[in-house]
């Protein structure tokens, strides 16, 4: 199976998006959308943000790991640790 680690976040309050690096071995609990600076979470029932306003569901989730539990086997990672993509 080829793993997708690129998605696009779309921000509910702006409609900013802002394609975003995967990781895959860690979720992404919060985004700070650039244009209005409103802090996303994931949507009840989600793991991460990457699985809430994204079109491509996060790595854990893309390889059938859907029991909730997918992201915790290791610590929420802030969003600026992540390199930026050049468009």
């Amino acid at each position: 199976m080829n793993i997708e680690t690129r998605s696009t976040l779309t921000c509910p309050v702006c409609a900013q998006r802002g394609l975003e690096i995967m990781p895959v071995d860690a979720c992404l609990y919060f985004w700070e959308c650039p244009a209005c600076k409103s802090l996303l979470k994931p949507k009840p029932g989600d793991c991460c943000v990457f699985c809430s306003y994204g079109d491509v569901p996060c790595p854990p989730v893309q390889t059938g790991n859907t029991d909730g539990a997918c992201c915790s086997l290791g610590e929420p990672v802030p969003a600026d640790s992540f390199p930026k993509l050049s468009k």
